[in-house]
């Protein structure tokens, strides 16, 4: 798999390691990332409780409805639940995504979405989804700004969303491993990697849709499918 990297950072990447069997067992929704293509609410916001704390996002569909769809997905089905913010460059960006379950991160590898078109900047405090140098290949990883992040406007950054509550936690996450995480093991081990080797990361307790409703139904009109997107083979 190809580093999601949104920034000039780029994370060394050591192929060959074992791959560590999965301990727990995967939700089946999240086993079939085909079948969850809800269409998210024109606004929502998300509620983030992690080792750190709290903090809120907004999310506003129409900046970017393809990702604000993915993202609506992943939360809903508790996708974010033990994940580590595997990447954090103080002063750049928190980067997460990659799901504590090894299983679930197999899944959803080539879970491609097409790209949407850049209508906000990447200030200070916007989410947005990570991305390879090629087209349409955002799956589920996500970066929070640390700062104000324009220069990745013009590499195809789309944010949709912003935190509202609790910047302080996310500009307190903690930082002091940069880029030796490497995400080809996080993807084929799981946190048991991230656990052993970078203990201070923090991670996500829990994500959950708290407006316009926690628990309301998905809607029925299906997001855009991604059917088409390529491989990051």
């Amino acid at each position: 798999m190809l580093a999601q990297t949104p920034a000039p950072n780029k994370s060394g990447v050591t192929p060959g390691a074992p791959k560590a069997p999965a301990k727990s067992a995967a939700p089946s929704g999240l086993m079939n990332p085909g079948s969850l293509k809800a269409r998210a609410p024109d606004v929502y916001r998300v509620k983030f409780t992690t080792t750190k704390g709290d903090f809120v996002i907004e999310v506003n569909r129409a900046w970017a409805p393809i990702g604000a769809d993915r993202f609506y997905n992943l939360v809903r089905n508790g996708f974010f639940t033990d994940a580590s913010f595997f990447r954090v460059i103080p002063g750049f960006v928190a980067q997460f995504g990659i799901p504590a379950n090894s299983r679930i991160a197999a899944a959803w590898q080539n879970a491609n979405i097409l790209d949407d078109r850049v209508m906000q900047s990447n200030k200070k405090g916007t989410i947005t989804f990570a991305t390879t140098a090629e087209p349409n290949t955002r799956t589920t990883q996500l970066f929070l700004n640390l700062a104000d992040n324009t220069p990745l406007d013009s590499q195809g950054f789309a944010p949709f969303g912003t935190v509202t509550e609790g910047m302080d936690v996310v500009l307190n996450l903690y930082g002091g491993y940069g880029d030796r995480p490497q995400q080809d093991l996080i993807q084929s081990q799981g946190k048991a990697y991230l656990d052993k080797n970078f203990p201070q990361l923090d991670s996500i307790k829990s994500a959950t849709v708290i407006f316009p409703e926690p628990n309301a139904p998905a809607a029925t009109k299906s997001a855009p499918s991604s059917s088409a997107a390529p491989s990051k083979k």
